[in-house]
């Protein structure tokens, strides 16, 4: 009967990676924080009584006041999508801002490229230890495969039941459950920058076709030539919309490229890694 050589799973240890316990309460209670500025931005500061020559004394959820005195509360006349794209505005900010923090963690303390060098010279003077003192200095998401991957690395060398083949299996198999532990990380709350890079637009654009259509109103009801002042200067304000949502995906896709880019470069290193485990173990431990 054929020997039946012992398989990795067999006798190789539970996996040594601990999954991450994170909250995301900021992907839902941010957009309704954002939005509910933004509609505060709109009715008490662009919509102030006094930044209007002929203000609504009534007041309400949506005053209308005429004759704004200056371009800020002219802003206001663009309508209620307004309000909306402000909100969308500051969840580019707030995601920017967290998004930034959070790679900027997961780049961790100095260079990739070095803290790859770095952990190879090591593996290749066969100083494991050494190799992992380096991941603690780089504190990243690179550092962090990469230990989780030399931890294994180490337990591979002393292991006796398995061949050189199915001991680099299971470090490479380490590296990737290290690895499907961090990139969702990275790459959470992403969606909210790409989402509104294509839908601001879209909603500015409601608003200007909804701005026009009050403007075209209003001139049809008054008719005459008098009448021409008053649909430029709704057409102004309309415009309003279609500034703002173009402005706020702008913004939004630079982010959203700039953090890609990031992330891209976390991954190679993340990568970089786990070749570098698996070819160091495979040409000094045959």
């Amino acid at each position: 009967m054929a020997e039946i050589k012992p398989t990795a799973t067999a006798s190789v240890k539970a996996t040594s990676v601990h999954v991450k316990k994170s909250s995301n309460a900021i992907s839902w209670i941010a957009p309704i924080v954002c939005i509910i500025a933004g509609y505060a931005i709109w009715r008490f500061m662009m919509g102030a009584a006094s930044g209007f020559n002929e203000p609504d004394a009534a007041g309400g959820f949506w005053p209308s006041h005429k004759s704004p005195k200056n371009a800020f509360s002219r802003i206001y006349e663009g309508g209620i999508i307004v309000p909306l794209l402000i909100g969308m505005f500051l969840m580019v900010v707030v995601f920017s801002i967290e998004r930034f923090l959070t790679i900027r963690k997961a780049l961790g303390n100095g260079s990739i490229a070095d803290f790859i060098r770095k952990v190879q010279y090591h593996l290749a003077n066969r100083n494991v230890d050494a190799a992992l003192g380096e991941c603690d200095k780089q504190r990243g998401s690179v550092g962090n495969v990469m230990k989780a991957g030399l931890r294994r690395y180490k337990e591979m060398i002393s292991e006796g039941n398995l061949n050189t083949e199915q001991k680099v299996i299971a470090i490479q198999k380490e590296v990737e459950e290290a690895t499907a532990l961090e990139l969702p990380m990275l790459q959470k709350n992403l969606v909210f920058l790409s989402t509104i890079t294509s839908v601001g637009t879209l909603i500015a654009l409601l608003g200007t076709v909804m701005g026009m259509i009050r403007s075209f109103a209003a001139l049809g009801e008054e008719g005459g030539g008098g009448a021409a002042g008053d649909l430029a200067v709704g057409i102004s304000e309309a415009l309003y919309n279609t500034a703002l949502g173009i402005g706020t995906s702008a913004i939004a896709l630079i982010m959203y490229n700039v953090f890609t880019t990031k992330i891209d470069s976390i991954t190679y290193g993340i990568d970089e890694s786990g070749f570098t485990l698996t070819q160091s173990f495979a040409s000094l431990y045959k």
